[in-house]
């Protein structure tokens, strides 16, 4: 995927994580959606990052911390804590499904959907 068609794809992915997390209210089919969309999401926002950081600082990324490490490195994004915090949340829902837990999640993503949205 190249770099344009990655930071369109991203762009519609938060936007549908704005619309899955405004129909989830009382809706346990609602949340996992929501939950989902937070994880394409974070894949492609390091993804885009890498991509930047490459055609604009040369910088090689193979995988999200260092890319969002590097991201805030330059400058690309200013609350380093905060996206490592949602590269952590995305790791544990895509790798472990308990309920608790994605409901952690859950109540995090508003938050992070203004992150998502810059």
């Amino acid at each position: 995927m190249n770099a344009t068609t990655r930071s369109s794809e991203f762009r519609r992915a938060v936007e549908r994580l704005d619309e899955a997390l405004s129909l989830a209210a009382g809706n346990p089919l609602g949340v996992d959606a929501s939950i989902q969309r937070f994880e394409f999401c974070v894949e492609l926002a390091w993804k885009s990052l890498g991509d930047v950081l490459l055609a604009t600082h040369g910088i090689v990324v193979a995988s999200p911390k260092p890319a969002l490490q590097e991201a805030f490195r330059v400058g690309l994004i200013d609350d380093e804590a905060r996206w490592l915090s949602m590269l952590r949340d995305r790791n544990l829902s895509s790798h472990t499904y308990r309920q608790t837990l994605a409901l952690e999640i859950f109540a995090r993503l508003p938050d992070y959907l203004h992150v998502l949205k810059g």
